[in-house]
């Protein structure tokens, strides 16, 4: 399945319980201090119990020693930063007495179940989650933690950072020109996709069945019938069935390989054969219809998503500004 919304909660975790006891099994763990933050210390274990996903995920990509030494050393700086700001801000929280009660944990795993749902258009569970969280590797003891830290962050961000944070329209509008700039680099495509889905464990015959309609929609899109309708009755994408099966303009990079060949080999209003495409543990056969590149829209049209995208990034830039004040004020020593 498609675990968007759990993906975007936690970016580094990978993977399975086997391949993770597989690379940890006949590791030697030598205790020592990485980090003082004040007068608490960041062990190595701490470290490596932080980075365990991240090191399964390297191991996957590549099986060089000197890629994976050199990947893993740089994730392990990357990671051991993140873990000193988290602890900075756990001392704020506790001066300002903010804490993460189990009910708000309880409540963010059911919001992924429910963006996940909406994405997927079937029922998703708050016990889904957790079943695809423990296929990953993780505990949930692990995952409560990941998601306290990040309500511990809104909620700091919220009381010490928005109040930094001004936006107006002009930040919009320059927002606004630089989502433009990229854009114009990146080959921006108006792409309309009918995607159905293959319920995973389905037999041959069910996957056959589900390519026999999809050979049936291209046809009758060849045909002459309307493919915004067909998109709206057969998709099952709910994301993009009133929009004719369109995210609006997308950079051509950005697209999945299968895609983007469709899109290289099509004219505009053409509409591809069916393409199976593995999305994580499922596939999912798509129908392609390219509508050449993307007019962009005017700013009177995206204003709100530019203001969105304008507070996100003044935010973004005010919290590494707030956090680089914390250190200042705090005895850090870095020894990893």
């Amino acid at each position: 399945m498609a675990w968007a919304s759990l993906r975007r909660t936690l970016p580094a975790l990978a993977l399975s319980a086997a391949a993770l006891s597989a690379t940890t099994a006949h590791a030697t763990i030598v205790e020592r201090v990485v980090a003082v933050i004040g007068e608490r210390p960041v062990l190595w274990t701490d470290l490596l119990h932080r980075a365990t996903a991240g090191r399964v995920q390297i191991r996957q990509q590549t099986r060089d020693a000197n890629v994976i030494s050199v990947q893993e050393q740089e994730m392990y700086k990357e990671l051991l930063d993140r873990m000193i700001d988290d602890r900075l801000e756990e001392q704020q929280a506790d001066r300002a007495h903010i804490t993460v009660t189990a009910e708000e944990i309880d409540r963010a795993i059911a919001n992924i179940a429910a963006q996940a749902q909406s994405q997927q258009g079937r029922p998703v569970t708050p016990a889904d989650v957790m079943l695809e969280v423990h296929r990953r590797g993780l505990t949930d003891q692990d995952f409560h933690d990941e998601i306290r830290r990040q309500i511990l962050d809104g909620k700091l961000i919220e009381l010490r950072v928005r109040p930094r944070v001004r936006v107006t329209e002009q930040d919009a509008r320059s927002t606004y020109v630089h989502w433009v700039d990229e854009l114009k680099d990146q080959e921006p495509v108006d792409v309309r996709v009918l995607a159905l889905r293959v319920v995973p464990g389905s037999t041959k015959e069910q996957f056959q069945a589900r390519m026999t309609l999809a050979e049936e929609l291209a046809r009758r899109t060849r045909a002459g019938d309307d493919y915004c309708q067909l998109v709206t009755q057969f998709s099952d994408d709910v994301s993009t069935r009133t929009t004719c099966g369109t995210h609006g303009p997308q950079a051509f990079a950005q697209l999945l390989p299968p895609i983007q060949n469709a899109v290289r080999t099509l004219r505009a209003g053409e509409v591809s054969d069916p393409l199976p495409i593995q999305t994580g543990q499922e596939v999912v056969i798509v129908l392609v219809m390219p509508m050449g590149r993307a007019p962009v829209p005017p700013f009177s049209q995206v204003k709100d998503e530019m203001t969105q995208k304008a507070t996100l990034e003044g935010l973004e830039r005010a919290r590494k500004q707030w956090l680089h004040e914390l250190r200042r004020n705090v005895y850090v020593d870095v020894r990893l």
